[in-house]
């Protein structure tokens, strides 16, 4: 299945699509080079035919998302983050997006 992209904000770059089968674990990444020090990193998916689910917030620390199998990852210097689906299904098939604010 397909896992669609979307940039939310000028200030990050994604990948426009990434592909995976069920179960083959996925590495979704997003560059935020011009973060500023307020700002907090947040990670949303939106399936087909529904709104925007916020998944993760994150100031400068990595965490474990158990409701995805997942994890979120941030650089040490917060220019970069990554979300991390271990074990996807194909109800993870979705646009994803990172955004800062």
């Amino acid at each position: 299945f397909s896992v669609a992209v979307a940039v939310a904000k000028a200030q990050v770059q994604q990948k426009p699509l990434l592909e995976t089968t069920e179960g083959t674990g996925v590495n979704i990444s997003c560059s935020h080079p011009k973060i500023e020090s307020s700002d907090f990193i947040y990670w949303y998916r939106q399936l087909q035919n529904r709104g925007p689910e916020l998944l993760a917030v994150a100031a400068k620390a990595s965490k474990d998302l158990p409701d995805l199998r997942g994890h979120l990852w941030v650089s040490a210097d917060r220019q970069s983050s990554a979300l991390r689906l271990a074990r996807p299904r194909r109800g993870d098939a979705a646009v994803y997006y990172c955004a800062l604010g």
